[in-house]
């Protein structure tokens, strides 16, 4: 499958036009719904084969993959399938119950990961789970995400030392359907759900962008 392939599909089967909240709490005239990619086998499949080689671009020298639960965690899971490397998952916090660990499955401190991500927005998802990643003792200099927003998540991985790669960027794919780049509306005062779309088109399968 050819990247305009995979974008398109993307587009086809993910992009919701309409009024949504995001989780930053901004209110947007589409919305991204990943679990609408992540749970399609045609697509996941080329997303894990596509996210593998852009890891093993970014970042050659990787010894594991890191999937933020609970959205990349599928992603994580396939593009480990197809590079061969292992893959670690990162809690969104410590759970309290039997190993009580924020970072599941495997791995030595030291070592260098690349992490891996769906959608990005204001980043503040994925600078949760690089802290987290190197409070374990890990090493992450490089991200690479389904999409990016371009709506400052970028800039704020930066500061943080870690390059972000998009396999697309929102304009790419917003031009595929001809929506306006600027969707971006008022904040919320509508009292919806952060994450999940909001009152003026309510949708019921939901997947929270980060």
């Amino acid at each position: 499958m050819t990247h305009d392939e995979l974008g398109a599909l993307v587009v086809e089967r993910a992009l919701l036009e309409g009024d949504f909240v995001l989780r930053s709490g901004r209110r947007s005239t589409w919305y991204l719904d990943k679990y609408r990619f992540e749970t399609e086998p045609e697509i996941l499949r080329a997303l894990g084969a596509a996210l593998a080689d852009a890891a093993r671009e970014c970042e050659p020298d990787a010894v594991r993959l890191a999937g933020p639960a609970l959205g990349a965690v599928a992603l994580a899971a396939s593009a480990a399938m197809a590079s061969g490397l292992p893959f670690i998952i990162v809690r969104g916090e410590t759970k309290e119950y039997g190993t009580a660990q924020r970072i599941e499955g495997p791995y030595e401190p030291g070592e260098l990961v690349c992490l891996l991500e769906d959608v990005v927005t204001s980043g503040g998802a994925l600078a949760e789970a690089v802290s987290a990643v190197r409070d374990e003792g890990l090493v992450v200099r490089n991200a690479v995400c389904v999409v990016d927003r371009e709506e400052g998540g970028s800039d704020a991985l930066a500061r943080l030392g870690v390059r972000l790669r998009p396999l697309f960027r929102a304009s790419e794919l917003l031009a595929m359907r001809k929506i306006p780049a600027n969707g971006m509306v008022e904040p919320n005062t509508s009292g919806g759900v952060l994450g999940s779309p909001g009152s003026v088109n309510p949708n019921p399968t939901s997947g929270g962008e980060q």
